[in-house]
């Protein structure tokens, strides 16, 4: 039951990527149980992993989804590379709802989520480029073979959440140059580069938040989540088939210089709990 690729997203991407052969596993981690349980298929021949970031029925807000217990858990099963699929709103007025957006940068505005692995030791890993290069830039090109309205980079600002803003505060987004909005891409993304799996999101357009006069709701958000549903599949069925078996990326090597640094602090008991990340830095 293994998969080195994994999609996190809603159901609604699950069901319509038709996977097939598909086998259901529960797993436990030391940071609790994950969101739900996992699904392994294959698409287009490939073997992927699916987990939905708010488990079925949307259960988790964005603050209370376990993201430490889904990446240990995809890393588990050898996951090398997530692609997570999530609903943003825009800041620029050149982002148009249901455009798509490949971020290449983030900025933390969260306040309450544990956002490292490494508790009981510290560990500094390299996060100036949060997303990985090499799974961007297939995105990228498949998006230009689509003919599909995207946005080959951006800021996504993830704030705490579950309200959405204040109009002050979308003021403030735009002023600090912010081109996206959104929940979810931390500390997922934090999570995997220490788990040195490549991250890839893929942000799809709802709303313009607050800054243009307009309210947001929930009935607005899903209702263009679902007008984008459709190209978000198409765009992973064909970007799965494309992703080298490879990896030609810093991503793998994230914890490298970070464990050699710290090898004399590392106790049998961090071994145990985290040994799925640093054992190959340290035999």
């Amino acid at each position: 039951m293994k998969a080195k690729i994994a999609i996190i997203g809603g159901t609604g991407i699950y069901e319509g990527l038709n996977l097939e052969n598909v086998k259901e596993i529960d797993l436990d981690t030391p940071f609790g149980r994950p969101s739900d349980s996992i699904k392994i298929g294959e698409l287009e021949g490939v073997k992927v992993a699916f987990i939905p970031r708010h488990g079925r029925g949307h259960v988790y807000s964005p603050t209370h989804v376990p993201y430490r217990a889904n990446i240990y858990a995809l890393k588990k099963i050898g996951v090398e590379r997530i692609i997570s699929v999530c609903a943003v709103g825009s800041l620029k007025e050149e982002i148009k709802p249901l455009d798509i957006v490949i971020p290449d940068q983030l900025y933390d505005k969260t306040k309450f989520r544990p956002n490292t692995f490494f508790e009981d030791v510290v560990v500094h890993v390299g996060f100036a480029e949060p997303f990985c290069p090499e799974l961007r830039s297939l995105a990228i090109d498949v998006l230009k073979d689509l003919g599909y309205d995207f946005h080959g980079k951006g800021t996504y600002v993830c704030i705490e959440g579950p309200q959405f803003s204040t109009k002050a505060e979308s003021y403030v987004h735009r002023a600090l140059g912010f081109d996206i909005i959104g929940m979810t891409a931390l500390p997922e993304a934090k999570l995997a580069r220490e788990a040195e799996i490549c991250y890839l999101t893929i942000a799809t357009v709802t709303d313009y938040d607050v800054w243009k006069e307009q309210e947001v709701d929930v009935a607005m958000v899903l209702e263009n989540m679902a007008k984008s549903e459709e190209r978000v599949k198409n765009l992973l069925k064909e970007l799965i088939p494309k992703i080298p078996e490879e990896r030609g990326c810093p991503c793998k090597d994230a914890l490298k210089f970070a464990i050699t640094t710290q090898k004399e602090y590392i106790t049998p008991q961090v071994r145990r709990k985290l040994g799925i990340f640093i054992d190959k830095y340290l035999d």
